[in-house]
């Protein structure tokens, strides 16, 4: 058998010494007939030539050439699975996220130290900034109550009167005050009478009191001007006020380097009266006591 072909059931002819091209059938089987192969002729063609495991139906692009050497040098790529194309970027993308990745971490650990820190510190002087809170609110309420209290005990007041002779001069201050009469008036000198809590000390022109009370024979205007120095230099400041209906000079500022306070002046008939406290500690209870100033015009 002819395995040149082996669907033919004809025995094959020798080839004309004509030389053919390859690729091409010869004449004379291009005229034979096609009939179905015998059975056996299958077997053994199938066992001396190795069919080409491709279909039959499939032809060669280019004349001449075989097949099976078509098929093995262009070998086929499926659809879909074509190559990819590599990825040139990507070591560039990792540096830009662990550069991302540095900074948002090492923002993360300031954010929790500054926590942890203040967190710390809170923890530590809570309970100084609680007891101080505390001292200060029970030393303002404490102050607060003993004002209280020296005002409720200075109620109810006592009554003053001076000498007929030096204008009866009345007036109310607070029982807790204390007075001493320096010079009674007596001998034709001056009034002069002083009030402190307590106790009164020792009778000096540098001692503070709550009020000096002097009524003397100097004129009205003599005692005002004696003040004008010191109006001058600005250490005092001068108003006019009113004294049971009649005018009077009031000063506030200060009479000394130690001495800081008010003074009220007015005439009592032929002489000159003059109220004054020496400490803007007593300056309330001051105001309270020349407004119930009374005496005979």
């Amino acid at each position: 058998m002819n395995p040149q072909q082996p669907f033919f059931g004809v025995p094959a002819q020798e080839p004309e010494s004509t030389p053919q091209q390859f690729g091409q059938p010869a004449p004379e089987l291009q005229a034979q007939p096609l009939t179905q192969p015998l059975p056996q002729q299958q077997a053994q063609f199938q066992q001396s030539v190795p069919l080409p495991q491709q279909s039959f139906n499939q032809q060669s692009p280019f004349p001449g050439q075989p097949q099976q050497a078509f098929a093995q040098q262009q070998p086929v790529t499926p659809v879909g699975s074509a190559p990819r194309p590599p990825k040139q970027h990507r070591p560039l993308l990792w540096l830009i996220v662990a550069i991302v990745s540095i900074v948002l971490a090492l923002g993360a650990i300031g954010a929790f130290v500054w926590a942890f820190m203040n967190y710390t510190d809170q923890k530590d002087n809570v309970d100084t900034k609680v007891s101080s809170a505390v001292a200060t609110a029970e030393k303002t309420q404490a102050d607060k109550l003993e004002a209280e209290f020296l005002e409720r005990d200075k109620a109810p007041n006592r009554n003053f009167t001076s000498p007929e002779d030096y204008g009866t001069v009345s007036f109310d201050y607070p029982k807790t005050w204390s007075l001493f009469v320096d010079k009674d008036g007596s001998s034709g000198s001056s009034y002069q009478a002083y009030f402190n809590p307590i106790a009164v000390p020792s009778i000096s022109a540098a001692e503070r009191f709550s009020l000096r009370l002097t009524i003397e024979s100097r004129d009205y205007d003599t005692v005002v001007k004696s003040y004008d120095s010191l109006v001058k230099k600005g250490d005092l400041k001068v108003n006019i006020v009113k004294i049971d209906g009649q005018d009077a000079a009031r000063f506030d500022g200060n009479f000394t380097k130690d001495i800081r306070g008010s003074a009220v002046v007015f005439k009592i008939r032929d002489k000159t009266a003059t109220f004054r406290t020496d400490a803007d500690t007593f300056k309330a209870d001051f105001d309270a006591l020349i407004s119930t100033i009374t005496f005979i015009k």
